[in-house]
C-alpha cells in the first residue's frame, strides 16, 4: 500500500534533504490527493497512465497549470524514492512532461510605499507594530524568505561585520550584507524584544512569541500584519506579501545597477534563472538612458 510509503518518503525528504515543513505539509496533500484519486491498491500498480489520468482530472477540474506543476512535482519526487528504494521496478513518472505555465512578472513596491508602511507601523501605540517595522526593514534589506524571517536566530546578526547568517532551504549557508542603518535599528530592537520574552527568560529566536508553538513569530502574523499596515498606508493589501517585500529587495538592487550574481546569492537561488526574471522590469532609469545615449538620439529629422 502506498499511504505508508508516503510517511516513509516525507522522513527522508526531511532528514536527508532538509525540507521545511511547509514542503512536507504541500508534499502530503498533493501526494494524500493523488493516491485517493487511484485508488492504488499495490506499489506496483503505479503507471504512468494512471498519473497523466489524474493530471487531466485535476485540468478538467480547473487547477491552474502552476498548481498541476507542483502536484506532478511532488509525485516525481516520490516516484524517484520508491523506485530508489527498490519499492516499484520502474519510475513512471520519469517522462511525464510538466505543463508549460507562464511566469509572471514579480509584484513589487515603490521605495516611497514601503518607507511609509515602516513608518506607519512604527507611528503605532502597539510595541508589537512596532516589531513588525524591524521585520520589515530586515526582509527588506536582506531579501529573506519569510520562512527564513522568523525563524532567524537571535545570534545570526554579525554587528562588528554587519552580516546576516542564514540557513536557507537544504539548509544551505549564506552570507548577507546588512545596512549600517538596519544594523543600527536591530540594536535598538533589542530592548523591545524583551517583551516577548518571559521574565527572566531567554530565546533562541531573533523574533520570540510567547504564544506561538514554535518559540516564534509565526508566517501568518507577521503575512496579517503587514496587510493590515497596507491598508492603513492607502495601499491595496493585494499588493502587499512577505514575497512582495523579497522582491522589492531584488528589483530595487537591480534597478540600481547590482550584479545579478550578487543578488543571486543574497536570495539564496541555486539557479541564475530564477534571479533574471527580475531584469524583465524595466525600470525608468533604463528608459532614461537608452534614450538619451542612444546614437540615433543624437539624429536629427530633416526639414521636409
Amino acid at each position: 500500500m502506498l499511504g505508508p510509503q508516503i510517511d516513509n518518503f516525507l522522513q527522508m525528504m526531511a532528514a536527508e534533504k532538509g525540507a521545511a515543513q511547509t514542503s512536507i505539509a504541500a508534499y502530503e496533500r498533493d501526494l494524500r490527493q493523488f493516491i485517493e484519486f487511484g485508488p492504488f491498491i499495490a506499489d506496483n500498480s503505479l503507471s504512468e497512465a494512471g498519473i497523466k489520468d489524474f493530471l487531466q482530472d485535476l485540468h478538467s477540474r480547473g487547477f491552474t497549470p502552476r498548481t498541476i506543476a507542483r502536484k506532478l512535482s511532488a509525485i516525481k519526487e516520490f516516484c524517484k524514492f520508491l523506485y530508489s528504494e527498490k519499492i516499484i521496478d520502474n519510475n513512471p513518472a520519469q517522462n511525464i512532461l510538466t505543463p508549460k505555465q507562464e511566469k509572471p512578472l514579480p509584484k513589487f513596491l515603490t521605495v516611497d510605499e514601503i518607507n511609509n508602511i515602516i513608518t506607519a507601523a512604527k507611528s503605532s501605540d502597539d510595541y508589537r507594530i512596532h516589531r513588525i517595522a524591524v521585520m520589515i526593514e530586515l526582509m527588506y534589506a536582506t531579501g529573506l524568505r519569510v520562512s527564513e524571517l522568523v525563524a532567524l536566530p537571535h545570534n545570526a546578526v554579525n554587528y562588528k561585520k554587519n552580516i546576516v547568517t542564514i540557513f536557507g532551504k537544504g539548509s544551505k549557508e549564506r552570507l548577507v550584507p546588512l545596512a549600517e542603518h538596519t544594523a543600527h535599528t536591530l540594536q535598538k530592537y533589542q530592548t523591545l524584544r524583551q517583551n516577548f520574552i518571559k521574565k527572566n527568560g531567554e530565546s533562541p529566536w531573533l523574533f520570540p512569541s510567547l504564544i506561538a508553538v514554535d518559540g516564534h513569530l509565526t508566517r501568518d502574523a507577521f503575512f496579517k500584519d503587514i496587510k493590515n499596515l497596507a491598508v492603513r498606508c492607502g495601499i491595496s493589501p493585494s499588493r502587499v506579501s512577505p514575497h512582495v517585500l523579497r522582491h522589492s529587495f531584488a528589483t530595487h538592487l537591480l534597478n540600481n545597477d547590482a550584479d545579478l550574481r550578487s543578488v543571486q546569492k543574497m536570495l539564496g537561488h541555486e539557479n541564475i534563472t530564477t534571479t533574471e526574471i527580475y531584469t524583465h522590469i524595466t525600470s525608468q532609469k533604463l528608459i532614461n538612458s537608452v534614450c538619451a545615449k542612444h546614437p540615433l538620439a543624437q539624429f536629427k529629422e530633416e526639414d521636409e
